[in-house]
């Protein structure tokens, strides 16, 4: 191994993915935020303010305020338990869970978002499966990624029954993370493999997957799929950074330093800049220098 890639191949990133969606009787969706679980080569992202997204003042306000106020949005939601029934209770078991899994109590969100799913309609297999979604972000939250694995299949069973393919192919994809967490890896790849199938537009899939590939040491795989996010979403500095990596490790720096060097002249403020000029900064190191174990 050379030392420029010794000095990368230590970086270890836990594959990111983004907000998922938790159904309602509104007809919309609710975003979930996905726990803090990013690897030290990955900066943590901003979030958006989230959207309105039920028509009943108490439970909107949980929903908006769950991931900027999570605080506030459990005391709403626990209110609305009191005296809720019906799609009302589970929308309010469904606030209570973002809720909780923004404040990091992830037993106790996985738990809400099951008695969300258990209070749904046996026939509302795409929201039965949306909830068993959030039950499984919340297990990958607390480290039992085996019970995550298992939750994410649940759901996809349900995704197929609902003849979501869109569905199923987003819970594919996130649930190469608790399946790459367990070292299972062939089993991450072929979820990743199905998930660009069925979501061939969506740039988070081929970042995941180029991730996966760096991490793997498939360095050319790694690099087309890294293409494929830029064309997609050619904005998102997140694909700058990991497409430096992929060319710092692949032993060509004047690309990797061109994706980083782009990084900071897009957002000079931002969590991505920062780590833009750290591994700049790592590049310019000695040839002699020792790799730095993460």
């Amino acid at each position: 191994m050379t030392i420029l890639a010794a000095l990368f191949s230590s970086t270890l990133a836990i594959m990111q993915v983004g907000p998922y969606t938790v159904p309602n009787p509104g007809g919309r969706t609710a975003r979930v935020p996905k726990p803090a679980l990013e690897g030290r080569d990955t900066p943590k992202k901003s979030v958006a303010p989230l959207a309105p997204v039920l028509p009943r003042p108490a439970i909107e306000t949980c929903y908006t305020r769950a991931d900027i106020d999570p605080v506030a949005a459990l005391s709403t939601a626990d209110e609305a338990l009191t005296v809720k029934t019906g799609a009302e209770h589970t929308d309010a078991l469904a606030c209570r869970a973002i809720a909780l899994t923004a404040l990091e109590r992830y037993s106790e969100a996985e738990a809400d978002f099951i008695a969300a799913r258990d209070a749904l309609p046996a026939d509302d297999k795409r929201g039965r499966a949306e909830f068993q979604v959030g039950a499984a972000i919340a297990a990958d939250g607390r480290a039992a990624y085996t019970t995550a694995v298992d939750h994410f299949a649940r759901a996809k069973a349900l995704a197929k029954e609902a003849e979501d393919t869109v569905l199923v192919g987003r819970i594919a994809r996130d649930s190469a993370s608790s399946l790459y967490k367990l070292g299972r890896k062939d089993e991450a790849a072929a979820a990743l493999a199905e998930a660009r199938a069925a979501l061939p537009a969506d740039a988070t899939t081929f970042v995941i997957s180029a991730r996966a590939a760096r991490l793997a040491g498939k360095l050319p795989e790694a690099q087309a799929f890294i293409e494929v996010a830029g064309r997609l979403d050619p904005l998102d500095l997140g694909i700058g950074l990991e497409a430096g990596l992929i060319a710092a490790m692949s032993g060509r720096e004047d690309a990797a330093r061109k994706s980083w060097q782009s990084v900071i002249a897009t957002a000079p403020q931002s969590a991505e800049a920062e780590q833009a000029k750290a591994w700049l900064a790592r590049l310019s190191a000695p040839a002699t220098a020792p790799a730095k174990a993460n």
